[in-house]
């Protein structure tokens, strides 16, 4: 059977999110990053998110090594410098029902790494270009068991048809299945196949013309 994958943000976002809030200052900022491995957190005010802020916006306004300031004046530079003050306060949110490839494009269009994920006003989770990569991987089966193999053929009507009878007719299961379009009218789709009569499957596939390789 073949595998489908229902692409939305619910299902790939991180639900547990940490959060900082406006008044907290840059130290403990990066602090909290430091210890759950993160780069990034939303900034929420009495449940509503108001800004979201990176390692990078924290790095910017940090001292620079060159300073002349004391250690002193360092710690409390960082340790009065409330959130407010260096978070991006215009925030590009989704929703959980949001397509995940919408979510891909609202990152590239925008440059950047995350998208809050926000219902009725409340924030529910977080997906990022790491979770992208993880629904990439798994939409080019990548997780998926059995053979890779990459069919190369005409672009044409009856084409998924011919397939799905030809594994059908040796009760091979297709576990995973992407399409990439090239240039003259042609296409690769990429399968990952089981069964234990896979060879006899690519073996008919050769016959009747198509392009095969691993």
């Amino acid at each position: 059977m073949e595998r489908v994958i229902l692409m939305y943000v619910k299902q790939f976002m991180t639900s547990r999110v940490f959060t900082v809030s406006p008044e907290d200052n840059i130290a403990d900022t990066m602090a909290l990053m430091r210890e759950k491995q993160i780069n990034r957190l939303p900034v929420v005010d009495k449940g509503k998110l108001v800004g979201i802020v990176t390692d990078g916006d924290l790095r910017e306004v940090s001292p620079s090594p060159a300073t002349t300031l004391s250690i002193f004046e360092l710690n409390y530079l960082v340790g009065k410098t409330p959130i407010r003050d260096v978070a991006v306060k215009k925030v590009i949110t989704c929703t959980p029902d949001t397509k995940i490839e919408d979510a891909a494009l609202l990152m590239r269009e925008h440059g950047i790494g995350a998208l809050p994920v926000v219902e009725d006003g409340k924030l529910v989770g977080i997906v990022t270009e790491s979770d992208i990569f993880d629904t990439f991987l798994d939409i080019m089966g990548f997780r998926s068991p059995g053979q890779r193999f990459v069919i190369e053929t005409k672009d044409e009507v009856g084409v998924m048809v011919d397939l799905s009878s030809i594994m059908k007719e040796h009760d091979v299961d297709i576990t995973s299945l992407a399409v990439y379009h090239l240039k003259d009218n042609r296409v690769q789709i990429l399968a990952r196949l089981n069964g234990d009569r896979v060879n006899e499957v690519k073996e008919s596939l050769v016959a009747k013309g198509y392009s095969l390789s691993h």
